[in-house]
């Protein structure tokens, strides 16, 4: 921006400032920050605007464009918030440069518009790339989270685990099952497995071919894989399917699938009452002796 322009810009900052945070305000009755509250609305936008202001005195501030940018993802708000934020601060400083002057040839109109663009559209790209970068790296965290929650793995007890399925099974994560049934079966020394689908909404062609392919995968390594949560509709579309399940064992629900576990661990439930009712019994019948 050329020099003088640019002090203008600076001098006049309040009354810039002013114009930019009531046009702001118009478009929060319209867009996607209607539900946002007035005293974070307003906090954000004059940092938003306190950024802009920094980076034109001193040519670009690098530190205070990346903190802003992740103010807003942590907000969860938009990428366009910060475009539109932009593109109102330089409509409105243009327009304000303009009005300092009584006399407007199409020369220093055209002037005004490229110092103004030469100076925004930076920040913009500035804003844009540290917003992406930052969503990137937060999308990436997340990514990796739910990956360790889609397919846990959990020890009950000795032998016996459980890995509980909510939700669509598709290729990367049928992947991700077999790659997390294969080292835990082997970390936890389970003698069986119980691959749970009461959560899995749909059991198609695909769906029952990554489960087989795991639980053959279990049976090479020495463990037996038992599926649970095989509801009346699954059923029935795995037998329309022709599907065979043959294999290896499966229940409708998981406390039948661990009774079976235990079974096949060479233990059973016993009921403490009728244990202790028996031994009582037992006693009297030696005392009567």
């Amino acid at each position: 921006m050329d020099e003088k322009l640019k002090k203008i810009a600076i001098e006049n900052s309040d009354s810039i400032v002013q114009l930019w945070m009531q046009e702001i305000n118009s478009l929060k009755l319209d867009n996607y920050t209607a539900s946002i509250s007035d005293e974070l609305f307003e906090s954000t936008n004059r940092q938003f605007v306190n950024v802009i202001f920094t980076s034109l005195k001193n040519a670009g501030s690098p530190k205070a464009v990346e903190e802003f940018s992740e103010k807003i993802i942590n907000l969860g708000w938009p990428l366009s918030y910060i475009t539109d934020g932009l593109q109102v601060f330089r409509r409105v400083t243009i327009d304000y440069i303009l009005s300092q002057y009584e006399q407007l040839d199409p020369a220093f109109i055209s002037n005004v518009l490229k110092s103004v663009d030469t100076w925004v559209e930076p920040l913009i790209r500035q804003l844009v790339n540290e917003y992406s970068g930052s969503w990137e790296n937060t999308v990436s965290l997340q990514r990796v989270a739910l990956q360790e929650l889609s397919a846990p793995l959990i020890p009950v007890m000795d032998g016996i685990t459980i890995m509980p399925l909510i939700g669509t099974v598709d290729t990367d994560r049928a992947k991700l099952i077999m790659e997390n049934l294969l080292d835990g079966a082997i970390k936890h020394n389970s003698e069986v497995v119980l691959i749970d689908i009461t959560g899995v909404p749909v059991v198609d062609t695909m769906v029952a071919h990554h489960i087989i392919q795991a639980a053959e995968a279990v049976r090479l390594i020495g463990a037996t894989c038992i599926l649970v949560g095989i509801r009346p509709e699954i059923a029935q579309t795995i037998v329309n399917l022709g599907i065979d399940l043959s294999k290896f064992p499966t229940k409708s629900s998981l406390k039948k699938g661990f009774r079976t576990a235990l079974e096949l661990t060479d233990r059973q439930i016993v009921d403490l009452e009728d244990r202790a009712d028996s031994i009582e019994q037992m006693i009297q019948s030696l005392k009567g002796e």
